[in-house]
């Protein structure tokens, strides 16, 4: 393999490791919360009960995010040199907003939470989390602005073979980022939902405190639900614009090779999925389903792989302009396919609890901590689709990724590998161990201050 193949893997690697955990942070600090605020609200002990004990997880993955988004900020500045010098002036203000702002205030707030416990009024402790969760959402929208800059470039100039920033409002607020935020943000709350929930029905299923973890798993299916059809409305329409800016990707995603009108969507499909040897032997199709999915149209035309590469070598020169379509096909259906797995748990959820079957349903119970690798399967796909099907460029239509790489070794990029993930083996396994200890200590008891005697009260 050469340094760029490598480069690529150890960027695919740090960042599929790095969002995974990025989704379980934003999600399960809305939760904890959530359940801090039911309990100002409320002044029931069980809410505050699963603060606390849902706040143990919410440290470590806290801390597990902070290490591997250092690595991957690493990768970027070994790796990445030729992109660094061409972006650099448009990244600075995303970066900064994350890096100054976001991961600052979550840093601050955090200690805050963690360490004012019975120091800081009631008020005042719970909105430090408030805060932490804002500040997690920012700081994903802040890097969702960078990397979607790199889908759609826009707000720029090119001077002296670098992209500057002109227009910072057109970077920072435009329909990509709009939609894309509102895609992952969604789909980070029912990642922390599926979270909440699988931890909820394992100790259900264990018959520990049912009536506790029973009152969280109803609050987690509820929004869990409304997360995962939100996602998937905003995944729908992210879609369709991604369809005008990045057809050729759209095409790969539906092993799409001929232009029809109407265009038919592909449910299953057989063969090479590649340039060569073309189309695959086997496509099931549903007939105009395509068209109207991207359009609302039942005769609207839909353009192929083939249309598409010709139309680039018009436009750019010679050259492979289609990405690895098997890739592209499957990891799109390994992100909707596990969308409809998390709607379908999440409906099944709903209604056990309105029925108040949700905490004496063994299939449910069985299958929602099974499901929490569901979430995953899901970004992975949708990040493996948005990334690859960009290529070959690294900024579409502007930089190819193999003029974006540093100029080292293949052998210099493998040891940066390996160390990384021996790094990343150390830090996971690590964290799941305390992860499971922490967690299966149970719900903690509430800790009361102790009555003062009315002498002590008097000041004698």
């Amino acid at each position: 393999m050469t340094s760029l193949d490598l480069a690529r893997w150890q960027f695919g690697l740090t960042t599929l490791l790095h969002f995974a955990i990025v989704g379980v942070s934003i999600g399960l600090t809305f939760f904890v919360a959530v359940m801090q605020t039911r309990y100002l609200r409320s002044g029931d002990e069980r809410w505050l009960r699963l603060t606390k004990y849902y706040g143990r997880a919410l440290v470590v993955v806290f801390a597990v995010g902070v290490v591997t988004g250092l690595m991957q900020t690493f990768q970027f500045g070994m790796n990445w040199a030729g992109f660094s010098r061409y972006v650099g002036d448009v990244f600075g203000a995303p970066l900064a907003l994350e890096g100054l702002a976001a991961f600052f205030v979550e840093s601050v707030f955090l200690g805050l939470w963690i360490f004012g416990w019975d120091k800081l009024r009631p008020r005042v402790h719970l909105a430090c989390l408030w805060i932490v969760s804002v500040a997690t959402m920012l700081s994903a929208y802040s890097i969702l602005v960078a990397n979607s800059w790199m889908q759609h470039p826009v707000g720029y100039e090119i001077v002296d073979g670098r992209a500057q920033l002109t227009d910072v409002s057109a970077v920072l607020f435009n329909l990509t980022v709009g939609l894309t935020a509102a895609h992952v943000l969604l789909a980070s709350l029912t990642t922390g939902a599926v979270v909440v929930l699988a931890i909820a029905c394992w100790q259900i299923a264990r018959g520990r405190e049912v009536d506790v973890f029973g009152a969280v798993a109803r609050m987690a299916v509820v929004i869990g639900l409304a997360g995962a059809l939100g996602a998937a409305g905003a995944g729908h329409f992210q879609g369709v614009l991604a369809l005008e800016q990045q057809p050729m990707k759209m095409a790969a995603a539906e092993a799409h090779y001929e232009t029809e009108a109407p265009a038919g969507l592909s449910l299953f499909a057989l063969g090479g999925l590649s340039t060569d040897p073309g189309p695959p032997f086997l496509n099931l199709k549903l007939p105009v389903a395509l068209s109207f999915l991207n359009s609302f149209s039942l005769t609207s035309e839909v353009r192929g792989i083939e249309q598409l590469q010709a139309e680039s070598v018009a436009r750019y020169g010679p050259g492979d302009y289609t990405p690895v379509v098997a890739l592209m096909y499957w990891s799109f259906r390994l992100m909707v396919g596990s969308g409809v797995l998390l709607i379908a748990l999440m409906a099944w959820g709903c209604r056990l609890a309105a029925t108040g079957r949700l905490e004496r349903s063994k299939w449910f119970l069985r299958a929602a901590p099974l499901a929490v690798a569901v979430p995953f399967a899901a970004q992975a796909g949708g990040w493996i689709l948005r990334e690859g099907g960009r290529q070959p460029w690294i900024v579409e239509g502007l930089l190819r990724t193999d003029a974006a790489s540093s100029d080292v070794t293949a052998l210099a990029v493998a040891s940066s590998l390996g160390a990384f993930l021996a790094v990343y083996a150390v830090i996971f396994w690590t964290a799941g161990r305390v992860l499971r200890r922490e967690l299966s200590h149970g719900l903690p008891a509430v800790e009361r201050a102790p009555r003062r005697a009315p002498e002590l009260a008097l000041g004698y």
